[in-house]
């Protein structure tokens, strides 16, 4: 597996991955591929697209601002290494390269405003026990005393280096913080610790003035490191520029050159023509001198989950800095039949300046759409976010039972969990409820869309009578959508424009087909476009929907206030 680990430590692949040093296994359908360590790593023939990680419900990947995407480039490809910061988590035993690695990012520092936690006796460790009072009163500070949040005790860094005896300080740490003071003034004039310093010391100046023994294949790592780091910044700027667009990222074929081998592979391949970095990878990677390439599929996946974890945890991050929040909901069929929900989180941002945003933070996937399982999976969201639902004060859903019901609904059973979190209906999913029952209570509304909507399908049924349309009219005619009604709105003005030219297509239209049912098809239309209902209609309408539509989109704007929803 592809590790990343945080900024403190070096960057280079993990020497024990199965996956990146020998080959990519790629599993899909339940079907495993071994690939070949070089040019051959083929798997199944499936495009993936970011849009299936959302249709599956799994994590997805969503750019927020180029700023975001900046600061996910350079964290996620930060320098890392298989040994970790806490000195807890170290190998009991030490090889030279993991002591010459360590010395190199010298102690590691807790952040200045961490809460050390506290015993059962109310006792912890503070950051005043990093500094030694010699007699005439001065302050200097222990540098060697190195604090373990995974164990939450302290260490000694240089003995945990260098020394051979077996003590709390140098081993397993010490937490006896009551006698913590005591034992680390019986360490600062112990013998051991003191030749511990010395080879710590000593290492660490031989490597800043570069007179170690092995400086020359110090150097060779040093090299290796930074080359696996910028080409690992590189496909992760391909992996964002991909997902941030939605394109496939693989094609029928995983090899490299060849005609389909899907968009990431492409976008390596052209980079290769201007870049050295990927041309001297590229190059190696077909004489076969490396049996690493990560340009696998799997690794491609871990890839897009590491950044679409990193953009979530910096959300999350927004969220907790600006504290109270809203929600909004809504459920959808995917295009393989399961029903997924969509949780977007709407917040203020005080810094720099007050600004409404809102965070989609992906899809859920749901088995039952009664309100007590929606509200139940929306609270285990956010609780597996860690964001407070206490700190929500609103949300907004359709107009569905089982969202605005009064007593079992959605909103219903989260207010009684949090009495601030206000419900207020999608303004514009009730305007387009108004306007869809007042046309159906109209007889001519119902039979004027009929038309409109048989014009199209007149005209769009044959190439030969599109082609006469196209003739007639600069602006052709389109279809809508039943659900909402602003949609409308383009075929209308069409037709608002142009019914002294469409009514000449059909026309032209009953002359030139030679079907008998099209011709009266077309005389039918014809005489009912020339008709005083029709035109009434459709500049009544026109004028309506209009309106409606600047309405609607002023309602869905992420900037609209509720005082002027209202």
């Amino acid at each position: 597996m592809l590790k990343f680990v945080t900024k403190e430590d070096e960057v280079v692949p993990s020497s024990t991955d199965p996956e990146g040093l020998s080959s990519c296994t790629v599993t899909d359908a339940g079907c495993s591929t071994e690939a070949s360590p070089s040019t051959s790593y083929e798997g199944t023939d499936a495009v993936v697209t970011t849009g299936d990680n959302l249709q599956s419900g799994s994590s997805s990947i969503i750019i927020e601002k180029p700023s975001l995407i900046k600061e996910v480039e350079t964290d996620v490809v930060s320098p890392v290494s298989a040994l970790q910061v806490d000195p807890s988590l170290w190998p009991s035993r030490l090889t030279d390269s993991d002591r010459l690695e360590i010395v190199q990012r010298g102690p590691f520092k807790v952040e200045s405003d961490f809460s050390f936690p506290k015993d059962k006796d109310g006792r912890g460790f503070n950051s005043l026990q990093c500094y030694r009072i010699l007699t005439n009163g001065e302050k200097v500070l222990r540098s060697w005393l190195i604090y373990s949040k995974q164990k939450n005790c302290v260490f000694c860094f240089a003995c945990k280096l260098f020394s051979t005896k077996d003590t709390n300080l140098s081993r397993e740490g010490f937490s006896d913080w009551s006698n913590l003071s005591k034992s680390l003034r019986s360490h600062d004039n112990a013998l051991d610790h003191t030749q511990s310093m010395l080879k710590w010391r000593e290492l660490e100046m031989r490597l800043k003035n570069k007179k170690t023994i092995d400086h020359q294949e110090l150097t060779l790592l040093e090299a290796e490191k930074k080359r696996w780091r910028d080409v690992l910044t590189r496909l992760v700027s391909i992996t964002i520029s991909l997902a941030s667009r939605n394109l496939a990222f693989r094609g029928s074929s995983d090899r490299l050159y060849e005609a389909n081998s899907g968009n990431f592979l492409k976008e390596v391949e052209l980079l290769a023509l201007f870049d050295p970095v990927m041309e001297n990878h590229l190059s190696r990677v077909k004489d076969k001198s490396t049996r690493t390439h990560y340009l696998g599929q799997q690794i491609q996946n871990e890839l897009i989950q590491l950044i679409s974890d990193k953009i979530l945890k910096t959300i999350v991050s927004n969220i907790h800095q600006a504290k109270y929040y809203s929600i909004i909901l809504d459920c959808t069929p995917d295009t393989s039949h399961k029903e997924q929900m969509s949780v977007i989180l709407r917040t203020v941002a005080l810094e720099p300046k007050p600004e409404v945003k809102e965070y989609f933070l992906g899809y859920v996937e749901v088995f039952e759409t009664t309100g007590l399982n929606l509200s139940n999976v929306i609270l285990d969201k956010l609780q597996e976010l860690q964001i407070p639902f206490e700190n929500c004060r609103g949300q907004a859903y359709d107009n569905g039972a089982n969202m605005k019901g009064k007593s079992q609904g959605v909103q219903a059973r989260l207010l009684k969990q949090n009495p601030r979190a206000l419900f207020v209906p999608c303004g514009a999913h009730s305007m387009n409820l108004v306007i869809a029952d007042a046309a159906k209570a109209s007889k001519d509304a119902v039979g004027y869309f009929g038309y409109v909507q048989k014009l199209f399908t007149f005209f769009s049924g044959a190439t030969q009578r599109w082609n006469i349309l196209l003739k007639h009219v600069h602006l052709t005619l389109k279809s809508w959508s039943d659900v909402r009604w602003e949609s409308r709105l383009q075929s209308i003005t069409a037709v608002r424009h142009q019914v002294k030219e469409i009514r000449n297509a059909l026309i032209e239209a009953r002359q030139a087909v030679n079907d008998p049912v099209a011709k009266v098809e077309a005389q039918a239309l014809a005489e009912e476009v020339a008709s005083f209902r029709f035109l009434i209609c459709t500049v009544v309408w026109f004028d309506i929907l209009t309106h409606i539509n600047q309405v609607n989109k002023m309602l869905q704007s992420s900037s609209m206030q509720l005082d002027v929803a209202v």
